[in-house]
């Protein structure tokens, strides 16, 4: 069996509408798949600087290695199948995708002509098959979610019409089954990524001027035995796809739209499937790294970072970024952790989904920020509330509206902060930084445990911070730095540790 006939045979053998059975269930229920023998690549995008702490948490989580790219913000580890919904419950990444080959040093033609011409060829040889079932897996995965919460949703609203083990009736179940496949079916899919190098999405839209083209059941070979009903079958079943290239260096002849147009129109021409730059099943991606060259199947729609904020503000941090920063920290089961200047909330409700064990305060001197963050916490809490269908999760962290100078805080009463300080852009100044800095500094070292507490300050003026640190030596004690990218702005992670000092009176540092 040729490899298309077979990467063919594996999504028409994969059933995209069961969404029914638990995953190992799926792998179990056909003897034949040998799915759960299957080990696959994940790739997966990362905060900038916080490469070493997602290959930390993959294994913590799921007993991994990791290996770090060359190119910043990506890392790679090998799964088997069987754990392919844990992948989504890491914290610390925010795009995955299956990898489908991987060249580390792909020589490149000199021509423009011959180099694209050898991206054609090569989407002709890929080994796509566990790829492919991999992510025909992961679809149903998504939508069990989808219909759960949904599920749920209606749950809470109508609890009378649940029987004794949770479920409804088979009626109302399948009409929510064919209501959430149609709904799959026709909601685009969306997807978004923070990028430093040159990042194009292209795609070559083909013509669909041949009937035979939209047939996905054709390229088994069996078009001579697929009469009027199968044709009309395959019809309903072919897939949309779209090609992302993301390519970095400036030793290549081509753009990232032209490696995109014809490696797409090569997937296109391989697989028989229809192009949508919008409302697409599959989304291949090419990175291009100067000469490392990934070769993936996207498995998240939408970065994973949206996930706790509902109601943002003008500077609210990613919740990857804030995962990676308490992180740092290490907290441990009874610690009081702050973040003094926390805007719409989104480290200390981080914080307080991943660390329970610990309790979070979210303060800033804003009162429309501290109104945003009861917002998020209260939307928290109704998600939660609608997961365990009506019994709401208590959550350890409260809100505060403060002075960050003034701290209604007792003194070596808190053990760990977690903030991101103004950057001087479109918060406050970079000429007021340099009052602020020092004075936010003086009143963290008085609220936090001597000898044991520790802070991890993220800002964008570095310059400042410096200066402001080196007057606090006695106070603070600079551990290591990590260098981020926060929107496109060059950033750095310290992380202080507390000295066996006590904060003196407040003076003039300058």
């Amino acid at each position: 069996m040729s490899d298309i006939e077979e990467a063919s045979d594996t999504l028409a053998e994969v059933n995209l509408d069961d969404t029914r059975n638990p995953l190992t269930e799926n792998l179990e229920s056909d003897p034949n798949s040998n799915l759960k023998d299957i080990v696959v690549t994940i790739g997966a995008t990362v905060p900038t600087g916080f490469e070493l702490t997602a290959a930390d948490e993959v294994k913590e989580k799921l007993g991994s290695q990791s290996r770090i790219s060359k190119d910043r913000g990506k890392i790679y580890f090998e799964i088997s199948v069987e754990k392919l919904s844990q992948v989504h419950c890491l914290r610390s990444v925010d795009n995955l995708f299956v990898v489908v080959q991987e060249f580390t040093d792909y020589q490149f033609k000199e021509t423009k002509e011959d180099a694209l011409k050898d991206l054609e060829d090569l989407a002709k040889k890929l080994p796509w098959t566990d790829p492919l079932k991999v992510w025909k897996l992961n679809t149903n995965l998504k939508k069990r979610k989808t219909k759960h919460k949904k599920q749920n949703q209606h749950s809470s609203t109508s609890k009378e019409k649940l029987n004794d083990d949770g479920g409804t009736d088979s009626t109302n179940q399948k009409d929510a089954d064919k209501e959430l496949l149609d709904h799959a079916q026709n909601t685009p899919s969306l997807k978004s990524a923070e990028q430093t190098t040159e990042k194009t999405q292209e795609m070559i839209l083909a013509d669909d001027q041949s009937d035979g083209k939209d047939e996905f059941l054709n390229i088994t070979g069996n078009e001579n035995q697929a009469g009027d009903c199968k044709k009309g079958e395959a019809e309903a079943q072919v897939l949309k796809f779209r090609v992302t290239c993301n390519r970095a260096g400036d030793k290549h002849c081509f753009t990232s739209n032209d490696a995109a147009r014809d490696f797409g129109g090569a997937v296109q021409d391989y697989f028989q499937w229809k192009a949508d730059m919008t409302n697409f099943d599959v989304e291949v991606l090419l990175n291009i790294h100067n000469n490392e060259v990934v070769v993936g199947i996207a498995l998240t729609e939408e970065s994973l970072h949206r996930r706790n904020i509902t109601h943002f503000g003008p500077t609210t941090l990613r919740s990857t970024l804030a995962y990676g920063m308490l992180r740092l920290c290490d907290p441990q089961p009874t610690d009081i952790i702050i973040d003094p200047m926390s805007g719409t909330g989104a480290i200390p409700i981080e914080g307080a989904t991943e660390w329970p064990n610990c309790y979070h305060i979210a303060g800033d001197n804003n009162p429309q920020a501290v109104k945003r963050a009861a917002n998020n916490i209260c939307s928290l809490l109704k998600k939660n509330q609608n997961k365990e269908s009506g019994t709401s999760w208590a959550i350890p962290i409260d809100t505060i509206q403060w002075d960050i100078c003034n701290l209604p805080l007792r003194n070596s009463s808190v053990d760990v902060i977690v903030t991101d300080m103004p950057f001087g852009k479109r918060i406050g100044s970079k000429k007021k930084n340099w009052d602020l800095y020092p004075a936010c500094l003086m009143e963290m070292s008085r609220i936090c445990r001597p000898g044991t507490g520790r802070a991890v300050l993220l800002t964008q003026d570095r310059k400042c911070f410096a200066k402001a640190l080196s007057k606090m030596g006695h106070l603070w004690q600079k551990g290591h730095t990590v260098w981020v990218n926060v929107g496109g702005l060059h950033a750095a992670v310290y992380l202080l540790k507390r000295t066996l000092e006590r904060a003196g009176e407040k003076r003039s540092y300058w």
